[in-house]
């Protein structure tokens, strides 16, 4: 473990990070791999990404939350978190379909 992650704050600043990067991977890589399994270029179809994202875009637009959003702050924030996570989850079952694109990730590489 280096020195930097030694202390709280960064190391927390470090992981938020991680996941921002999990997220907007998962955003950029699913309408290609949506194209390419609908024209056929990629057989294994990912049933789990179309399920966590169905879910991410569920949550997002359903009036139902853990925390109302006519608390302004707070009914955001958990929004934030929730379909947060659940494109990180997006992102985890795109794993194949990113190997299969040659899409590497320096973080698997490392062993991060």
């Amino acid at each position: 473990m280096s020195f930097w992650n030694r202390i709280p704050v960064i190391s927390r600043v470090a992981q938020r990070s991680r996941a921002f990067r999990h997220i907007m991977r998962a955003l950029k890589l699913f309408l290609p791999m949506l194209q390419d399994v609908f024209s056929g270029r990629y057989r294994p179809v990912p049933w789990s990404a179309f399920v966590w994202m169905a879910l991410a875009l569920a949550y997002l637009i359903s009036p139902l939350d853990l925390i109302p959003d006519v608390i302004l702050l707070f009914g955001l924030v958990d929004d934030v978190f929730i379909v947060g996570w659940l494109l990180t989850r997006v992102d985890a079952s795109l794993a194949d379909y990113r190997a299969w694109k040659g899409i590497w990730d320096a973080e698997e590489d490392s062993g991060n």
